[in-house]
């Protein structure tokens, strides 16, 4: 009986041991990178290099290559346990979230991260929007810069810009990583006008940019045709007040005929042949 237990005890001794001595294994063949630490750009600073190197492969190195925001950068492909990106324009649209990734013949891919910071930087708005009473009215912001802002919109109120007040239920506001979005429904005139604000904020800094809404009164499609109506109104008006205002010689006088008018210039006509006569 002492015999038969203690088989069951060795054999659990000696699995323990064998996963003791496979985990070293294991961890060994799993791929190390060592990357930079992540950057921030200011407009001040020198050409930022990234870089990535590889101390541990778990198989051989196909090749390498670097992701920005999910996209591969062309040209960057290298058959290297170490590589590096230059960013040599430090803008905003520059920063982002960088991964440098290795293929291996028979293994998985790996990769590390690093983030290169800025300031938002709100590079497309809507400089003004004009619609008529009634209508719908959507202004937008879109910026670049990493991590995603916070957005928030304002409206000038007596000379300072405050946040929107919904209390109608007329404004929409819809926020999406670097895009942002206004819509007012319902335009009413005598409200809506003025100066609207789009404010971009993260980790690093915040900008604004302002978008001027004009509302319209709901008859301002008439207007080219009442412009063209009070112009042919205004030309009849001319019209009449001349005929009234023709001198009494150009108007014929109805109190006399026509028929002897003709008689004088006979009887005129008749006297001046007799005196021709009487002269011969």
């Amino acid at each position: 009986m002492s015999g038969s237990g203690s088989l069951p005890l060795a054999l659990s001794l000696l699995l323990a041991a064998a996963s003791l001595i496979s985990c070293p294994a294991a961890a060994q063949n799993e791929p190390k990178i060592n990357a930079s630490e992540e950057v921030t750009i200011h407009p001040s600073s020198s050409p930022i290099i990234l870089q990535c190197n590889l101390t541990t492969s778990p198989s051989p190195l196909t090749y390498s290559y670097w992701v920005k925001n999910g996209e591969e950068i062309s040209g960057t492909k290298k058959n290297s346990n170490t590589t590096e990106h230059k960013i040599l324009k430090l803008r905003a649209d520059e920063s982002g979230e960088y991964l440098c990734v290795f293929v291996f013949a028979n293994s998985p891919v790996a990769n590390a991260t690093i983030e290169v910071k800025a300031s938002p930087d709100i590079t497309v708005h809507k400089r003004s929007e004009n619609k008529n009473e009634g209508q719908e009215a959507v202004m937008y912001c879109k910026s670049v810069g990493f991590p995603h802002p916070d957005w928030v919109w304002r409206k000038k109120v007596n000379g300072v810009f405050a946040e929107i007040n919904n209390s109608s239920g007329r404004f929409f506001i819809t926020n999406k990583d670097n895009y942002t979005e206004l819509s007012i429904t319902n335009l009413q005139i005598s409200e809506d006008p003025g100066e609207y604000e789009c404010n971009a904020t993260n980790t690093i800094g915040s900008t604004s940019a302002t978008t001027i809404l004009r509302v319209r009164s709901h008859l301002a499609p008439l207007w080219p045709f009442l412009g063209i109506l009070a112009e042919i109104i205004i030309l009849v008006v001319i019209i009449v007040v001349y005929e009234k205002r023709k001198r009494p010689d150009e108007v014929p006088d109805d109190d006399e005929p026509a028929g002897p008018m003709k008689s004088n210039s006979t009887n005129n006509h008749k006297d001046k042949n007799l005196r021709q006569r009487n002269t011969n």
